[in-house]
C-alpha cells in the first residue's frame, strides 16, 4: 500500500487536480511539496463548480485545506 507523500513523490512534474474543502480545484503541475502535504503547482488554475475562473501561474496550496491530491 502506497503512503500519501509516496504518491506526491511519484506525481512530481506531472499533472495533478487538487481539491479543497470549501469546492474548489486547482490543476496543474506538482512542482514540491512537504511532510504537511502543502503543495506547489506551476502553470495552476482555479476551478469552482467545475467553470475556471483563472489562471495562477505558480502557487502554494496549504495541506490542511486539502480533501485529496489526484495524479
Amino acid at each position: 500500500m502506497k503512503k500519501p507523500l509516496d504518491v506526491l513523490k511519484a506525481s512530481l512534474n506531472s499533472n495533478v487536480i487538487v481539491e479543497l474543502r470549501s469546492g474548489r480545484q486547482y490543476r496543474g503541475v506538482l512542482d514540491g511539496y512537504d511532510i504537511y502535504m502543502n503543495v506547489v503547482l506551476k502553470k495552476a488554475e482555479e476551478f469552482i463548480n467545475g467553470e475556471s475562473v483563472g489562471r495562477l501561474g505558480t502557487t502554494i496550496v496549504r495541506g490542511d485545506n486539502i480533501i485529496y491530491v489526484s495524479p
